[in-house]
């Protein structure tokens, strides 16, 4: 292990500060400090109309996945036996890498078998931003193999003129394969990839094979063939050599990549055309190929029968600059709190901008939670609602910028909370399989409904008890929030006494524990996606728990379920305890007292999952494998155990870790691996896909960043056979070959990148900037004309106050705009003239 050295981004923060001039110079200059950041978010949201089964039994158990290309990188819940299954499923993930294709697969669950893919929804990455915040309804594709394709081919083509033994000249075609990139995972391994080179014209076809290369997606054949192109008759006594015009028109060189199946039929992975013509102006030719899908001629398929998927994608791509170039937009944003009235904030005006409100929540409560303006924000939208509220059993019951701003600060805070208090609740529900089916028409054969009842009457208890317990560890920004909600409602409905209850049980039991407990698994509080039977048993809990608050905090005497089951079950809690018991938790998470959490004595529990880590010590054989372990991080240790629950076998303390980087594919042959460089030796770790690599890489960077001793250098290969593979030094102790991945300085406490918040609300204000211009008119029409207008239609829609200061903020914001267009405008045209088309970077076949 190498010595302790600094944190490599410690010594930023010593740095001199140069002139902002300066600064913004050197870094137009060097693209490099650009970061291109992708993120996906949506909905799966239901299928329909899919292909039943031949026979009585037509029904089928269906999930869906998102693929990278080829690589899953999430999967839904199975919905059992429906040929129009509702998923309603959210999704949200960084995009570490580069691809092609968005996919979405449609699957058929099978047990003994290998599950059965009914169709797919394949969207070019190009193609994205056509479908974006809005929900559509695709047509399923079939899934053919031959058109399953990803990676890229290095190519090289050269005419040579040869003199054969009889003495006469003909022209040999040189084709020199030299690597290939970025093949698919076969079964979640890299391949055993193959090409096959072809010379093909209309009376030849010629074949030559490389040999298979084990175990890789980048493969580096390096292989040379030779084809005759023309006879020695066609050749004539010219000062250079030219192939006849008929047969270049003609012949074409195909490369076919394939995977070796070894004992089973070997899979096609995707093919080029390149016309020998290309030959034409130069005797040499050499580019990148994107692969290509096996053209099937004129073979038809009928797409329409095989049902449809309806999504809502969002994906944006954000070309993030060097900090000094956010700091006008970034501090007009933060003055949001402080403008009166609060409409006409740059924030405020964001939200109006959106579409999607959520577009302008995401960013916007991360920036300002980061500076701690979230509360001041939040409460001054939140009266702003308050004033359009006419009947106090409504308040805060809409998707308002207010009630979206809330929802999206309590999945940030509150992510330990919910784990503190739901978690071990949610476990037993979920393994101990307890029916609690109380619906008369959906009991099964056998079931008996009172023990249904008590069994889900038990979870109810124990579950709102643990609730109501739970008041110091809620987090400080929730009660400071809580608190002012509560004051404003007791202001504008001052002769209702429980208005200032449901202010607060609208948030933080309907939109935050009843969300948690009926989906566990999109708040990391489960691992994988419950049963059928599960899901049934969360969603009473969840409606009776979030009727509990709302009933506890009205104190009504009647509850507002439909269904007449759950109002014969909701008598077991129509006590005066249940009502008292509210209102005290609701009075605590309420309070501006100093609060002690107990997330400062308990560690936080901060991620987990299943990967596969190589063996630490020596095993009999002298071989280290590869085995399947179950990973948890807290923000005091990383561990791994043999199953989720059982007894650590091995123990990292957060405090020993110096560094945590990608480790190179070719170190063990395997794509997604990772290093936890510590006081020992390097844990080597392989996620199950691109993103969930780059989650826990992210996570374990920022829970050790503060970490002294933290290395400078590593080595980005392992230490096998006595050597490290990227630099060959033979010391095990050797200083790292390769800086440290530049991150947060140690020195700095972050959780938030506000450069890319700030990005990100940069690009919702330029793709707005008609709907600014509107506004802006709005505000002069206003302000010229005052009183009513004859024909409002055009500002209608916006809230406009006070027209005078929201006009000022919009053209503060323009001005802003404009001068940050200049920068991404250099960098874009730097990036496209800098990539040669046919470059690794730009390979042709890539659409634009």
């Amino acid at each position: 292990m190498a010595a302790a050295a600094p944190a490599a981004g410690a010594a930023s923060s010593e740095a001199p500060v140069a002139t902002a001039t300066a600064d913004l110079e050197a870094a137009d200059e060097d693209s490099r400090e650009v970061r291109v950041l992708q993120s996906l978010r949506g909905k799966i949201c239901e299928a329909k109309n899919l292909l039943p089964y031949l026979g009585p039994n037509k029904m089928r158990d269906c999930f869906c996945t998102i693929n990278l290309d080829q690589e899953e990188v999430y999967r839904t819940q199975v919905v059992e036996k429906s040929l129009s299954p509702f998923f309603s499923e959210e999704f949200y993930f960084e995009i570490p890498r580069t691809f092609q294709y968005l996919s979405f697969y449609v699957y058929d669950k099978n047990v003994l078998q290998r599950d059965l893919r009914i169709g797919k929804v394949a969207i070019k990455k190009e193609d994205l931003c056509n479908h974006s915040g809005k929900e559509t309804w695709f047509s399923l594709q079939p899934v053919d193999s031959n058109s399953e394709v990803q990676g890229k081919v290095h190519l090289e083509l050269k005419l040579n003129e040869l003199i054969t033994e009889n003495g006469t000249v003909c022209q040999q075609l040189l084709v020199h394969i030299k690597a290939c990139h970025g093949l698919p995972l076969i079964n979640g391994q890299s391949c055993d990839p193959y090409a096959t080179v072809s010379l093909v014209g209309p009376s030849r076809n010629d074949q030559k094979k490389t040999k298979v290369k084990k175990k890789t997606s980048n493969p580096q054949f390096n292989e040379i063939f030779y084809f005759e192109v023309t006879r020695s008759s066609s050749y004539t006594r010219k000062s250079q050599f030219q192939v006849e015009e008929e047969d270049i028109e003609k012949l074409e060189i195909r490369i076919d990549l394939w995977n070796n199946g070894n004992l089973v039929q070997d899979i096609f992975l995707g093919e080029i055309k390149v016309p020998v013509n290309v030959l034409r102006n130069d005797s040499s030719h050499q580019a990148w190929y994107l692969l290509q899908p096996r053209d099937n001629g004129n073979k038809s398929s009928k797409t329409d029968d095989l049902g449809s998927l309806r999504l809502n994608i969002c994906y944006s791509e954000d070309y993030v600059l060097p900090s000094e170039y956010y700091g006008p937009l970034k501090t007009l944003l933060l003055k949001s709190p402080d403008v009166q009235p609060v409409s006409a904030s740059a924030a405020y005006i964001l939200g109006e901008m959106c579409r999607d409100k959520n577009d302008a929540v995401l960013p916007l409560v991360r920036l300002l939670l980061h500076h701690d303006k979230l509360v001041p924000f939040a409460t001054a939208v939140a009266e702003l609602d308050l004033k359009d509220t006419q009947d106090a059993n409504t308040i805060f019951r809409g998707n308002s910028l207010a009630t979206r701003c809330l929802d999206e600060m309590m999945k940030i805070v509150g992510g330990h909370y919910l784990k503190v208090t739901l978690k071990p609740i949610l476990d037993e529900i979920c393994e101990s399989s307890k029916s609690c089916e109380i619906d008369p028409i959906k009991l099964k054969e056998g079931d008996n409904v009172e023990n249904n009842k008590e069994n889900l009457r038990y979870y109810v208890d124990k579950l709102f008890s643990t609730i109501i317990k739970s008041s110091m560890s809620c987090p400080t920004v929730m009660c400071d929030i809580f608190y002012s909600l509560r004051q404003m409602a007791a202001q504008r409905f001052p002769n209702d006494p429980h208005v200032q209850y449901s202010a607060v049980s609208s948030f933080v039991f309907l939109r935050f524990f009843a969300v948690a407990v009926v989906s566990p698994h999109t708040f990391h509080l489960r691992p994988h996606h419950p049963d059928a039977q599960t899901i049934r048993t969360l969603t009473l809990i969840s409606k009776t728990i979030q009727t509990l608050g709302s009933w506890g905090s009205l104190s009504k005497s009647k509850s507002s379920f439909k269904e007449t089951f759950m109002c014969e079950f909701f008598k077991m809690f129509q006590e005066e305890g249940y009502i008292i018991a509210v209102k005290k938790f609701l009075d605590e998470i309420s309070s501006t007292e100093t609060k002690e959490s107990s997330g400062t004595s308990e560690p936080v529990h901060l991620k987990e999952g299943e990967m596969y880590k190589r063996a630490q010590g020596r095993t009999r054989i002298g071989k280290k494998n590869f085995k399947k372990r179950w990973f948890c991080l807290t923000s005091r240790e990383l561990t791994y155990h043999k199953q989720p629950g059982k007894d650590a076998i091995y123990t990292i303390p957060v405090k020993n870790i110096l560094a945590v980087e990608k480790l190179e594919e070719s170190s063990f042959n395997k794509k997604n691996m990772f290093q936890v460089i510590h006081t020992e030796k390097p844990l080597y770790v392989q996620a199950n896909n691109c993103v969930e690599a780059n989650e826990w890489i992210d996570v374990l960077c920022r829970v050790s960043r503060c970490n002294q001793n933290r290395l400078s250098f590593y080595h980005p290969s392992a230490y096998l056979n006595g050597s490290w593979l990227c630099c060959q030094e033979t010391s095990e102790g050797a200083l790292g070959c390769k800086p440290c991945t530049a991150g947060v300085p140690a020195d700095i406490q972050i959780d938030i990148d506000e450069d890319r918040e700030t990005e990100r609300i940069y690009s919702l204000f330029t793709l707005s900037l008609l709907k600014l211009q509107k506004m802006e008119e709005a505000c002069g029409t206003i302000a010229v004309y005052q009183g009513p207008q004859k024909e409002p239609d055009d500002y209608s829609n916006f809230v406009i106050e006070d027209s005078v200061t929201t006009f000022k903020t919009i053209q503060q914001i323009k001005s802003i705009i404009e001068k940050l267009d200049e920068p991404h405008e250099k960098y874009r045209k730097k990036r496209s003239s800098s990539a040669k088309y046919g470059s690794k970077e730009n390979p042709i076949g890539k659409t634009s």
